[in-house]
């Protein structure tokens, strides 16, 4: 039985990403999302899906899973990457996989070094703490610099974030392709009709994928499972966030009343209970988003999900994953 009620799929599942950008059947819209990312860059005609799961080259270094994992007709790199969960080492993680596609190309014998382009692309349902006062930026590309000059030193190897939370156009503000594509990720689940904005040809395939309806039953199992993940990780992080308002609010009226009274005067006791109320948010949110994620980790980890995956949904490491114990663990302690 269906237990979901929206019409179309969550681009932000699991499942559903790799649904509408992840098979062959459906390359054309990867390469129509690609070409609007890369647009001043070349215009890609064709993709070739790779091998999503990398190996390094000693039996002790980490692998790793992308999401998505192509090359184009001239060779060049596209690593795909949907991340749901702030990860503290999100930037690292990036440049870390960004390796494995340099060093295939590497060659035996006589090489130049030349190399092919290589992109990874991040689609965040989140924002960067750095940035996350300035609404307007959302789309970030970064290249090798020569800091110096402030012009790009070497333009073979692209990180490009989109950050998600900050695009708020509506559909009667969509103008380029781009804004449509970024509107569709977004609102996709939350669409009862096919909008005006997108009646474009390269769009007839997206809505014919994502309806629901259409799902086999073994499609609608596996998004409907996917879903639950998704809104279990989301559930928790929001009543963490909520949890954390709550004890930061007391812990810091506390601490900025003592201090206040301790000073004697009114501006004192404003200083200390800002202070200690934004001390109190901030370690009460923090304290209470990494419980919760290692909550949602460990059922993750009962179910027998491949650490990667857990990481991408939750944001922690994976040695806080590893560490957790899970019920195989706790029955071999019997």
């Amino acid at each position: 039985m269906r237990t979901t009620t929206e019409k179309y799929i969550n681009p932000f599942t699991d499942f559903g990403f790799k649904k509408l950008f992840g098979s062959e059947v459906n390359k054309e819209l990867l390469i129509d999302f690609l070409n609007q990312i890369i647009k001043e860059q070349g215009k890609i005609s064709d993709i070739h899906y790779l091998q999503n799961e990398q190996l390094g080259f000693g039996e002790s270094d980490r692998r790793a899973i992308f999401d998505i994992y192509c090359e184009n007709e001239k060779g060049d790199k596209f690593i795909v990457e949907l991340q749901k969960a702030k990860q503290e080492y999100f930037k690292e993680r990036s440049v870390f996989y960004a390796t494995f596609p340099i060093q295939q190309q590497g060659r035996q014998g006589n090489w130049n070094f030349s190399l092919k382009a290589v992109y990874l692309i991040g689609i965040l349902d989140f924002v960067f703490e750095d940035d996350k006062d300035d609404e307007s930026y959302f789309h970030r590309e970064i290249k090798l610099m020569d800091t110096k000059k402030h012009n790009v030193f070497y333009d073979k190897l692209t990180f490009i974030y989109l950050e998600m939370p900050k695009f708020n156009k509506t559909e009667e503000e969509l103008v380029t392709r781009f804004d449509k594509w970024l509107y569709i990720i977004k609102n996709l689940p939350m669409l009862e009709r096919r909008p005006i904005k997108l009646q474009e040809k390269v769009f007839d395939n997206l809505f014919r994928t994502a309806e629901i309806a259409k799902f086999t039953p073994a499609e609608l199992y596996q998004y409907e499972d996917s879903v639950k993940v998704y809104r279990d990780l989301w559930n928790t992080l929001s009543y963490a966030i909520k949890e954390g308002r709550t004890t930061g609010r007391a812990e810091g009226h506390a601490e900025g009343h003592a201090e206040g009274r301790a000073k004697g005067h009114a501006e004192g006791r404003a200083e200390g209970h800002a202070e200690g109320l934004t001390e109190g948010i901030d370690k009460g949110r923090a304290e209470g988003c990494v419980q919760k994620s290692k909550d949602i980790a460990l059922h993750m980890l009962n179910d027998h999900e491949p650490v990667e995956k857990i990481m991408r949904y939750t944001g922690l490491t994976a040695e806080q994953i590893q560490a957790l114990p899970t019920t195989e663990t706790s029955s071999s302690k019997k």
